[in-house]
């Protein structure tokens, strides 16, 4: 096994609208509604399986018809789902989607399973199996402490698995109070800039990177939207400008984008290029409305990449 995912299954109910919000008691049309696969492991985790990498899930469904979707869907790609637990008690996690004319996102999110994910549902013997371990997204796993999520990442690190963690928009506020136990055991770190920002309370990509890096983490990978990405090391300061495309949904851009960024550590590749086809898969990913339905092949991927221009940013 390539990847574990440990972290956030979600469905995702889409709504194309035309920001017409109804009156009480009206209903308005909208463009369409869809049900895609949502939550940050859950994404990543099918679109590395689309990539063509080797990659497990360990997370909490309902026994509904949204989970059993989601379970149907990540078997069909190739996902490996024994981690993947049925609850009895509440219902699978969902969010539904507002998409409006530029592809911009608002969400209404329900926690359901995800709220009631441990770190002890963790298989240690998947865990050994795995080269990358990949928790997300840290700040909507309730059942996740600020120690129970760190110690999640140490005990990859003690198993020689290379670990790596992402964010989310943090609603209850407590950025580094909560990330920061899991920092020192983190390998590879990609959170968007804005998210790192608030943790950091530090405003450029490079203050914000060396700002990680203290914590012992080596790589820092940072999604920053239509402006790239911007990837730190030791020794190393990377900015990738990002592709010009059509955005029909940025639903799922980011999980996209760590998707590549995982695929390039598997396979070795040198930092730039990583940080290059980390790009193309999230432009490939908002190509199509959902999370993942844009997502390609490596072959696919690579090619679509030949075809693209670098997206030029001003300021």
């Amino acid at each position: 096994m390539d990847v574990l995912c440990f972290g956030q299954v979600t469905a995702d109910v889409v709504v194309n609208w035309t920001e017409e919000i109804p009156e009480k008691g009206k209903s308005e049309f909208v463009k369409r509604i869809q049900l895609h696969n949502g939550g940050c492991a859950c994404n990543t985790a099918i679109d590395l399986a689309k990539i063509g990498i080797s990659v497990a899930i360990v997370g909490r469904v309902g026994k509904d018809a949204f989970g059993d979707y989601l379970l149907s869907l990540m078997k069909s790609v190739g996902v490996e789902t024994r981690g993947l637990q049925r609850d009895e008690e509440v219902n699978t996690s969902s969010t539904i989607v507002l998409v409006d004319k530029d592809g911009e996102r608002r969400f209404l999110h329900y926690s359901g399973a995800n709220a009631r994910l441990r770190g002890d549902e963790l298989d240690l013997e998947m865990l050994k199996e795995a080269k990358i371990f990949h928790l997300a997204p840290i700040y909507l796993l309730p059942g996740l402490d600020r120690n129970s999520a760190a110690q999640l990442l140490k005990k990859a690190k003690e198993m020689g698995v290379m670990t790596c963690l992402d964010t989310a928009w943090d609603a209850t506020n407590q950025w580094l109070d909560l990330v920061e136990p899991s920092l020192y055991y983190t390998d590879v770190f990609l959170p968007s800039f804005d998210e790192a920002k608030m943790i950091s309370k530090r405003d450029s990509p490079s203050d914000v990177a060396e700002f990680f890096l203290s914590y012992g983490i080596k790589i820092v990978g940072l999604k920053m939207s239509e402006k790239g990405c911007y990837i730190r090391t030791k020794d190393r300061e990377i900015y990738v400008p990002a592709f010009e495309v059509g955005a029909v949904d940025t639903t799922g851009a980011g999980d996209a984008f760590v998707a590549g960024f995982l695929t390039g550590l598997v396979k070795g590749w040198d930092l730039e290029f990583i940080g290059k086809f980390a790009n193309a898969v999230g432009a490939c990913c908002i190509t199509k409305s959902g999370a993942s339905q844009g997502v390609r092949s490596l072959e696919k991927t690579l090619e679509f990449m030949k075809n693209l221009r670098v997206l030029k940013v001003t300021s």
